[in-house]
């Protein structure tokens, strides 16, 4: 690629980062409720038990109530527009900003990085990149799968 700024290569690394982490979460929420894991009690006022809500696509589109579809787009805006941000102190600048794209720890969580060599900050960061892309990958099989009526889970659940 020519004529590449950093800042435009940072700004796609962040969302490809920021993907894949979404990515791994689809992947691992269809693996648990495919293992039949539900929350206890119900989804709504009507009595639907969690238990009752299918995956994928359909069950989004057709299971969840309304009130529930709203609940988890006003999750995602809060999370977008207040918490993850791709600098620490957004907020309010208390702190300085994020030290890689997709760095989202805003200056409260560490977990141990700030320990850990440059080499072995590297190293988890090209692990996560990775995972991320696989899971973009697997959670896109996943979808085709469901559309074409092919269960690729083992027994065909």
């Amino acid at each position: 690629v020519e004529n590449v700024v950093q800042e435009r290569f940072d700004r796609l690394r962040y969302v490809e980062v920021k993907h894949g982490r979404i990515a791994m979460l689809a992947v691992l929420g269809q693996i648990v409720t495919k293992a039949g894991i539900r929350l206890p009690g119900d989804i709504d006022y009507e009595g639907t038990h969690f238990t009752d809500i299918g995956t994928g696509w359909d069950a989004w589109m057709n299971q969840v109530p309304d009130a529930g579809k709203y609940q988890i787009l006003a999750l995602i805006f809060f999370l977008e527009v207040g918490i993850m941000k791709d600098q620490a102190g957004s907020m309010d600048d208390r702190a300085a900003p994020g030290e890689f794209p997709g760095d989202f720890r805003n200056g409260y969580i560490d977990f141990g990085w700030d320990k850990l060599s440059d080499a072995d900050k590297l190293k988890k960061r090209a692990v996560e990149l990775n995972n991320g892309r696989a899971a973009q990958m697997g959670i896109l099989a996943l979808m085709v799968h469901e559309q074409l009526g092919v269960s690729i889970w083992p027994g065909g659940i």
